[in-house]
């Protein structure tokens, strides 16, 4: 384990907590892969793994709840300024917010799931002035389904990884094959379609 992720092998739940927690309000980290390599810890006896799945929920709300704020009390030219460095444009932001206003609650709870939103989530939950109970309960749920997977996962999976890489090993050339000849009849029928 290395960068990032080293923290949960190093420091446990506190390594865990931290990766989650920072990527909640907008720092690019993997909370996902955090998550996922704590769960598998989990399997081989070196953490708990319904502690991880507490932390890690635990460590997303407050995550994006610091991001709520940093968007409430900031606002959109804070919002603006400082999203630069995690690639967010005033168009990416105006898409964002329009989205937002539209599908308020179901966006809170489904962006765990989508890179990028899942960062961003809460700043622009704050930006766009959603009131803070409905932001903090949509949350709430969306860092349990996005917790409960990834640990869930990562905890029955931990054990077969060298099995699954092995079987990926052996048929790997025929995904690529199979994804060269989707390709290829996807262009010819995109061909055919223009030439009609």
């Amino acid at each position: 384990m290395g960068g990032f992720t080293g923290l949960v092998g190093h420091f446990g739940y506190l390594g865990l907590a931290a990766l989650v927690l920072v990527e909640g309000f907008g720092v690019p980290a993997p909370g996902e892969t955090a998550i996922i390599l704590a769960a598998g810890l989990a399997g081989h006896g070196r953490l708990n793994v319904f502690v991880v799945a507490a932390v890690a929920a635990v460590a997303a709300v407050v995550g994006d709840s610091i991001g709520y704020w940093i968007g409430r009390s900031g606002g959109r030219r804070f919002v603006l300024r400082f999203g630069r460095y995690v690639r967010l444009t005033e168009d990416r932001l105006e898409r964002m917010e329009r989205f937002m206003l539209r599908r308020g609650p179901i966006v809170v709870s489904a962006a765990r799931f989508v890179e990028g939103l899942r960062q961003l989530n809460g700043v622009v939950a704050g930006a766009t002035g959603m009131p803070w109970r409905r932001f903090l309960v949509f949350n709430a749920l969306g860092a349990a389904l996005w917790v409960g997977a990834w640990t869930s996962g990562g905890y029955l999976v931990g054990d077969h990884i060298p099995a699954i890489e092995a079987t990926l090993g052996r048929y790997q050339w025929y995904a690529v094959a199979g994804a060269v000849l989707a390709g290829a009849v996807w262009l010819l029928l995109h061909h055919a379609r223009r030439r009609r």
